[in-house]
């Protein structure tokens, strides 16, 4: 998985072209469908709005991925039982799923798009892999994360043509051969 980036990034650089946007395999093959558990230090439940508050320390989880942050919001249809549809995160968002970890200020969880959107200050990591960015939009289904600098600010290099606003950064491990 990180080993495409690798090699897509060299072929970047290689052929000095430069983008504000980069493309990662992340959390591929996640069960949206399974149950959600929850864990906080208070709950408000808002029955005619079909949402839930969850504040203090929140964190939940789901077939193996955890989601934490300072407060969320879950919303709900409840025709025929409960069914999580979204979910909003907001301060000091970290999501983890085996070695794979993103964070950044802001989440959405789509259950039923099978979609999750990070925004402000965005970092993607595994092993010792990195990216940073201004916003990252995973997608559960085929485990693509495409990253960008949205609202991300800083300066291109002296010398690169910048796309847009915000750049994306990173660094990669590299696989030591013939040593």
């Amino acid at each position: 998985m990180m080993k495409r980036i690798v090699l897509f990034l060299t072929g970047l650089v290689g052929s000095a072209l430069l983008l504000s946007t980069a493309s990662a395999q992340v959390m591929a093959g996640h069960d949206s469908n399974a149950p959600v558990s929850f864990n906080a230090g208070r709950i408000e439940i808002q029955d005619r709005a079909d949402r839930v508050v969850l504040t203090g320390g929140v964190l939940v989880t789901q077939a193996g991925l955890s989601l934490r942050s300072t407060r969320m919001t879950i919303a709900y249809s409840n025709a025929s039982g409960i069914d999580v549809n979204r979910i909003d995160a907001t301060g000091g968002v970290v999501i983890t799923k085996s070695d794979e970890r993103a964070t950044g200020d802001a989440a959405i969880y789509d259950l039923d798009r099978r979609l999750i959107t990070l925004v402000g200050n965005v970092t993607l990591t595994q092993r010792g892999n990195r990216l940073n960015g201004g916003r990252v939009v995973i997608d559960l289904d085929s485990g693509k994360a495409v990253i960008d600098g949205s609202g991300a600010g800083g300066a291109a290099p002296e010398g690169i043509e910048s796309a847009g606003p915000g750049r994306v950064t990173g660094s990669f491990t590299v696989p030591q051969q013939g040593q």
